[in-house]
């Protein structure tokens, strides 16, 4: 079994069809298909099912796929570890929920220093993230603190207040607990703070409106659409501008901790080391900014 042919069906079961694959590595579709014949007849056993609309994994296909990606994620570390010469390179594939004010310095800072890093940025929100980095599909993830995965190593970055924003018009929380609900998929740590909130005021959102970015939301809320519940460092140019209101709720809802994730068993790369560097370092800068009030 050649580690082509794992990838190759990866890919197969990723994309659904062989035109894609094909497509996406500059075969041949005859070349893709006989790899997945190749490894079928290796294996004795059908890994898809075949239908107009493009091949699904077959229950022996689902359990081949949960190993070959261990394998080949496998593989990946053992070249990173043997090449590692304490010179960050490479890929670097980083997740963010949408909130991390700081993000781009601690990104700009650590560009600046190592140019042959190929940094990839996606956002999420804090579950789905958290199980991205899990299933090797993610090298580490900033994300808000909770009880995570056992297997997952945790770095504190900085702390943050969340507050409950609305429009501009003068309004008390309490008034504002009828209002439409404006927040990230189920899964985000600041909406189930928020949640939690109303619950314990015996009252539930009248309607939950659910967005893809912070900036839809928070023009949302500026219009008068509903209220949202996101940390005071991403709205305050909105607030001292006047668009947006923020008002503070007590603290065992408000106060949360942006965290940075990844797999404890994960080799430690050199790129992944002076990445962690780096957070320490911002996590630094910012503390030492905040107690001396700049």
């Amino acid at each position: 079994m050649e580690l082509k042919d794992l990838e190759i069906f990866q890919l197969v079961a990723e994309k659904g069809t062989v035109t894609e694959v094909a497509k996406e590595l500059n075969y041949v579709q005859s070349n893709v298909t006989s790899r997945i014949q190749k490894l079928e007849a290796e294996l004795n056993t059908p890994l898809f099912h075949r239908h107009r609309r493009g091949m699904t994994l077959t229950p022996e296909g689902k359990k081949l796929l949960f190993y070959s990606e261990k394998i080949l994620k496998l593989t990946a570390e053992m070249k990173k570890a043997i090449q590692d010469q304490n010179e960050p390179m490479g890929k670097l594939e980083i997740g963010t929920v949408e909130t991390v004010y700081h993000l781009p310095a601690i990104l700009s800072s650590y560009i600046k220093k190592y140019k042959n890093v190929e940094l990839s940025l996606f956002t999420g929100v804090t579950e789905s993230l958290e199980k991205e980095v899990l299933n090797h599909k993610l090298d580490g993830a900033f994300v808000t603190k909770t009880d995570f995965h056992p297997d997952l190593e945790v770095h504190d970055v900085f702390d943050e207040e969340l507050v409950l924003i609305s429009d501009q018009r003068e309004r008390t929380p309490e008034e504002l607990i009828d209002e439409p609900f404006l927040c990230f998929s189920t899964g985000c740590g600041y909406r189930a703070r928020l949640e939690q909130w109303y619950k314990d005021q015996n009252a539930a959102p009248q309607k939950i409106m659910e967005f893809g970015t912070l900036e839809t939301i928070l023009r949302g809320v500026s219009m008068g659409l509903g209220v949202s519940f996101v940390p005071r460092s991403a709205v305050s140019h909105l607030e001292q501008r006047g668009e947006i209101r923020c008002h503070r709720l007590p603290e065992q809802y408000s106060k949360v901790k942006t965290v940075f994730i990844r797999r404890k068993d994960a080799y430690l790369t050199a790129t992944m080391e002076k990445f962690i560097d780096t957070i320490e370092e911002s996590r630094k800068f910012i503390l030492n900014n905040a107690s001396s009030g700049k």
